[in-house]
C-alpha cells in the first residue's frame, strides 16, 4: 500500500478531504522521523513502536575482490509491531 492509497482509504472512511488527510499523514510521518532523529522512540499503542537499533562494528567480505572491510557501528530505524498486531496478522 502506498501513501496515496492510505490517503484515499482514510479520506473515504472519515469523509475528510484528501488534501487535508494528505497533510495530516505527511505531518505524522515527519513527526515520527524527527523524533527518531533526536533519538526518541515513538510508541503507538495497539500498533507498534518505531525505535532506533544499534548495529555493532563488523567485518564484511567482498568475495569478488577477496578483500575484507570493516563496517563501522551505526544506528538504524526499526519498527516493532505490537503483540496484538502480530496476533492479528498470524490469524489472517
Amino acid at each position: 500500500m502506498t501513501k496515496a492509497e492510505i490517503v484515499n482509504e482514510v479520506a473515504k472512511a472519515t469523509g475528510i478531504e484528501k488534501v487535508t488527510v494528505q497533510t495530516v499523514v505527511e505531518a505524522t510521518m515527519e513527526s515520527i522521523k524527527e523524533s527518531l532523529i533526536k533519538g526518541n522512540p515513538v510508541y503507538l499503542r495497539g500498533f507498534g513502536s518505531f525505535i532506533i537499533k544499534h548495529r555493532a562494528q563488523k567485518a564484511a567480505r567482498n568475495i569478488t575482490k577477496q578483500t575484507t572491510m570493516t563496517i563501522p557501528a551505526h544506528d538504524i530505524p526499526a519498527f516493532k509491531p505490537s503483540k496484538s498486531f502480530v496476533a492479528a496478522v498470524k490469524t489472517k
